[in-house]
């Protein structure tokens, strides 16, 4: 990503939050023969500032998705085989960006470096230096920029870093793939400060996967690690709060961590892991009792389905939250 730029409508539908903005574009807009060009133009010379040569013109597809603020930028696409690069009339600044693919073999060619990448692997690459990625079949991938002076103080020699191989098993690249995945999933990133907590927890994430100093890698571990891992943890929720042996002991080791700390981590961001577990549990409740589907099935069926044990407890809970009973639910057009 060699910066994104303001674009106008035809980028596709976007939406606006908080001073941070979503852009959409998918060839399959366009009919066959304006794919490439739309692509080259839209996405690639007026989103990312970059020159995009597919490596065959038959079936080429490809889509993104790009969230955009002040701090940070994160771009998710999917392509057909291309080769990308920049001129040097097309660099504007010296932001750095991070990537990775995530189904494909790639390679990177900056600073006189040539890296092969596997899948997974991630590279730390400056817009300000000239250079190009060649993507050798369809694959998907993720980048996102920042500014270098955001990133600078967090690691000793940034500049010693770029189009350097980081390994797919690397463990906080992993905790920086999965963060950025539930975080805007979340749209934690909507409102201006959440934005910024976003952005420090992922410079904290990328810190300690290109190799932190001991005082910022301590900063890491109180404040992007905790995110990352309350995030993680939330989504482990999220799929088994149906399960009624669904504990905190549980989830904590299936994380790595002791119930206390994921108590902790809980506490610290306002709320309980027994009470995230009953605001997921009530919620799936809630839209099984909305669907058409579940008309004849006894509302005890449901809470049970739902991971509660106790009918009467689920429907003291369920009026407390929201306010009316399971069966004035069901009645609703």
């Amino acid at each position: 990503m060699a910066g994104i730029k303001a674009a106008g409508p035809e980028i596709g539908p976007g939406a606006a939050h908080g001073g941070a903005q979503v852009f959409r574009f998918s060839t399959a807009a366009f009919s066959e023969h304006e794919r490439i060009a739309a692509w080259r133009e839209v996405f690639g010379r007026t989103l990312l500032n970059v020159e995009i040569n597919p490596q065959s013109k038959d079936g080429f597809q490809a889509e993104a998705t790009v969230f955009h603020s002040a701090a940070l930028d994160v771009l998710r696409a999917k392509t057909s085989a291309v080769d990308q690069g920049n001129s040097r009339s097309q660099i504007t600044n010296d932001d750095v960006t991070f990537s990775w693919i995530l189904s494909a073999r790639w390679a990177v060619s900056k600073l006189g470096r040539s890296v092969d990448l596997r899948p997974g692997d991630g590279i730390l690459s400056c817009n300000g230096d000239r250079g190009g990625a060649a993507f050798p079949q369809e694959c998907r991938y993720v980048a996102f920029r920042l500014p270098k002076s955001t990133l600078a103080p967090l690691v000793p020699d940034v500049g010693a870093l770029f189009v350097r191989r980081v390994p797919a098993a690397n463990p906080a690249l992993g905790m920086l793939r999965r963060y950025l995945d539930l975080a805007q999933e979340d749209l934690i990133a909507v409102e201006p400060a959440l934005q910024t907590a976003f952005t420090h927890h992922v410079c904290d994430l990328l810190a300690l996967a290109l190799g932190a100093t001991r005082d910022v890698a301590e900063l890491a571990r109180i404040r992007g690690l905790p995110a990352a891992r309350l995030r993680a943890m939330k989504d482990d929720i999220r799929k088994f709060c149906h399960r009624p042996d669904l504990s905190v002991h549980a989830v904590a080791a299936r994380h790595g961590v002791s119930a206390r700390y994921a108590q902790r981590i809980f506490e610290e961001s306002g709320t309980t892991f027994t009470q995230y577990v009953t605001e997921q549990r009530l919620a799936f409740a809630y839209q099984a009792l909305r669907r058409p589907a579940s008309a004849d099935q006894p509302i005890s069926t449901i809470a049970y389905d739902c991971g509660f044990s106790d009918i009467s407890h689920f429907n003291r809970l369920f009026r407390q939250r929201f306010g009316c009973t399971p069966t004035d639910v069901r009645k609703l057009d």
